[in-house]
């Protein structure tokens, strides 16, 4: 049987990666980090908890990708680049075939975006993943939520909805063909972090957040710290490609609030609209305009004619959703 530091030396531990910030990492009481001359750090944590954030019996692989990603999207809303990550992870058992297949996932998109695990922590209990990320960016660089002004406009990167129809397609409350299913649950179990994105539109737009709970609750967090207002088109929002084909009410609800995209959104000066279009070219990122930021309080909703829309729809809360 595995004991906890055999574990770790035969599945997260992995020999110096070179020319990082990492000057020590697994293996000791701290790492330790070197942050880059005139740069400052982003530090995020997430935590993915069984039942509650993926399903039991989800594919290993998958989950191991899913649990860096969403710490990557962190990192992308603010315009950091990777640097590290710590990795604590509570099992109910040390499988062998398990953890070779999530430490083959999350170490698959570790390299992709050059993020060293240089530390963290493994218990005995339920499954839970708690991943801690660290990145780098100029000083004042940030794209932060609090810093988004009247008359800007607002962006969306890629899609959004699939996530939320391929998990209204397990629980069964809307029936899917296969080709559907698998199609939103790539979207829901594999999500893109818009790292270059992030780091494209530094000195571009003003605020940003990653698309974690819902358009419409991430947005909310936005205008509450910046002390703005908005108006958007509820049917600017571009849908997955799966939810698309759906009714326009589905459409609208799962665009809006339907959680699990991290995707982008974020607000630039209308003037910036071409600085904007060739900063997405640049990163390989699709970027819909959906609405605009006011200087009077609350979000407006309207149809793509400009008419109010009666709406209430709400983004997901670990302690109020079900």
């Amino acid at each position: 049987m595995l004991s906890e530091f055999d574990l770790i030396a035969r599945y997260f531990t992995r020999p110096p990666r070179h020319g990082t910030a990492a000057v020590l990492g697994v293996g000791d009481d701290c790492a330790l980090l070197a942050p880059s001359p005139g740069m400052q750090q982003a530090i995020s944590t997430d935590m993915l908890v069984e039942d509650r954030h993926f399903f039991r019996g989800t594919d290993p692989i998958k989950l191991g990708y899913k649990c860096l990603a969403v710490n990557l999207s962190d990192l992308a809303a603010m315009g950091a680049t990777p640097v590290a990550f710590t990795l604590a992870l509570s099992l109910p058992d040390a499988q062998a075939e398990w953890l070779q297949a999530f430490s083959d996932g999350l170490f698959k998109l570790a390299d992709e975006y050059g993020c060293q695990l240089i530390g963290g922590d493994t218990t005995k209990g339920p499954l839970n993943i708690c991943i801690t990320i660290f990145g780098e960016l100029p000083h004042g660089a940030a794209l932060r939520r609090d810093a988004a002004q009247a008359g800007d406009d607002i962006w969306v990167s890629g899609t959004l909805g699939d996530p939320r129809l391929a998990l209204a397609g397990y629980r069964e409350e809307i029936i899917l063909d296969s080709a559907s299913m698998e199609a939103a649950a790539e979207r829901l179990h594999e999500p893109i972090p818009r790292v270059a994105l992030g780091i494209a539109l530094r000195g571009i737009a003003h605020a940003a957040v990653d698309i974690s709970d819902g358009f419409i609750g991430d947005l909310g967090h936005i205008l509450q710290r910046s002390n703005v207002g908005a108006t958007v088109d509820a049917d600017a929002l571009p849908a997955g490609p799966t939810l698309i084909r759906r009714s326009q009410e589905l459409r609208r609800r799962f665009s809006l609030a339907g959680g699990d995209d991290y995707e982008l959104c974020f607000t630039a000066p209308a003037s910036q609209r071409d600085a904007v279009l060739a900063a997405a070219h640049a990163a390989g990122t699709p970027v819909t305009r959906v609405g605009s930021i006011e200087s009077g309080a609350g979000l407006r909703l309207t149809d793509a004619g400009g008419a109010p829309l009666e709406l209430e729809p709400s983004s997901f809360d670990h302690f109020t959703s079900p």
